[in-house]
């Protein structure tokens, strides 16, 4: 299943954005979320080095109508809060793609990663134009879990051979040994090795192709 990463210039109009915009250093991440027509309730991380002074910002802001602070440390502020203006959460919905949670906010820039099917990844790009929410394509990649990648003989050799020290450098656990510790032959334990290496190595290849440079 496609899985793209998208970054969202969120309006003004929202407080989120204008708040971000005018503490560049400051960080909102967005725990969790629900929305509904008219309203929406949120659970964010506010990490900045004066964080209540944002919070002050939130709670005055027209469009939030409650903030709770839940925890408060040096530097980092949990607060939960409602708002009539959900306006990040709309497009999501609307188009069935549903957002994975955390998600970062930093001077007014949303960072998104949806994993959908792709004409829901293309309906979501047409709700955000909709909202007036400006954004780019980091990348769309096909998603594939480790299970569909390696056999579990294979993702279990793998896995002990990192335990055993097999790929450190310098090795601290040789093939022989690594066989010993699967009580397999090392014959086996090479070829088994080598064909998970392989897909390993031509799936990071693939995402490479498919992920542009970050320059």
């Amino acid at each position: 299943m496609p899985q793209a990463k998208l970054r969202l210039d969120i309006p003004d109009k929202v407080w989120v954005g204008a708040i971000t915009r005018r503490y560049p250093d400051a960080t909102v991440r967005i725990l969790a979320a629900l929305s509904d027509e008219d309203a929406g309730v949120g659970l964010a991380e506010v990490t900045a080095a004066n964080p209540q002074e944002i919070v002050r910002e939130i709670a005055n802001s027209e469009e939030v109508t409650s903030v709770d602070t839940l925890k408060f440390s040096d530097g980092d502020v949990l607060v939960q809060f409602e708002t009539t203006m959900p306006l990040l959460l709309l497009p999501a919905r609307d188009s069935g793609v549903p957002l994975e949670m955390p998600f970062s906010i930093q001077n007014g820039t949303a960072t998104w990663e949806v994993t959908a099917p792709s004409e829901r990844l293309s309906e979501l790009g047409t709700q955000l134009d909709s909202f007036g929410i400006s954004f780019t394509v980091d990348y769309v990649q096909q998603r594939l879990d480790d299970e569909q990648l390696l056999t579990d003989r294979q993702q279990r050799v793998v896995e002990t051979a990192l335990d055993e020290g097999y790929y450190d450098t310098p090795r601290s656990s040789s093939l022989t040994e690594l066989a010993d510790a699967l009580k397999i032959a090392k014959s086996t334990a090479s070829e088994t090795l080598h064909r998970a290496e392989e897909k390993i190595i031509k799936h990071y290849a693939e995402q490479l192709v498919q992920s542009p440079d970050d320059d």
